[in-house]
């Protein structure tokens, strides 16, 4: 199967549009650091070419803040990758301004809405465990 395992926990009390949003954006976070993860070109019976997408399954799990937070915590220990959101960047039109409000954040009490996480199966199981799958 796979070695490594990719995980999502997005916050509890988010909008329906919000969860989206950010696992959108956490994916693109999770393949740039990864882009081995994609698998081959997609072909339709007319043998037009389309994009690849991610050859392994990501689980989105869902938490509240203490939860994203002790994640964050667990992955940095186990030194996963990370791709936090934070919620001041919901405030932010671009990726300028989602840098600069993600700088100031307390880094050890970010105000996460959301963190993708991708490492051996083992250490991400050990990380998200106790959580519960997005309903």
């Amino acid at each position: 199967m796979f070695d490594s395992k990719i995980a999502f926990v997005v916050r509890d009390d988010l909008e329906s549009w919000q969860r989206l949003n950010v696992v959108a954006f956490l994916a693109t976070g999770i393949v740039a650091a990864a882009p081995d993860v994609l698998g081959e070109t997609y072909i339709d019976a007319h043998h037009r070419p389309y994009s690849r997408i991610s050859a392994q399954p990501m689980l989105i799990f869902a938490g509240d803040l203490a939860a994203l937070q002790r994640t964050h915590r667990k992955g940095l220990e186990r030194e996963l990758t990370l791709v936090p959101y934070v919620q001041a960047m919901f405030a932010t039109g671009n990726d300028a301004d989602n840098r600069a409000v993600f700088l100031e954040e307390d880094a050890d009490a970010m105000n996460l809405v959301g963190i993708a996480l991708r490492g051996p199966k083992k250490a991400v199981d050990k990380v998200i465990k106790g959580l519960s799958l997005h309903p």
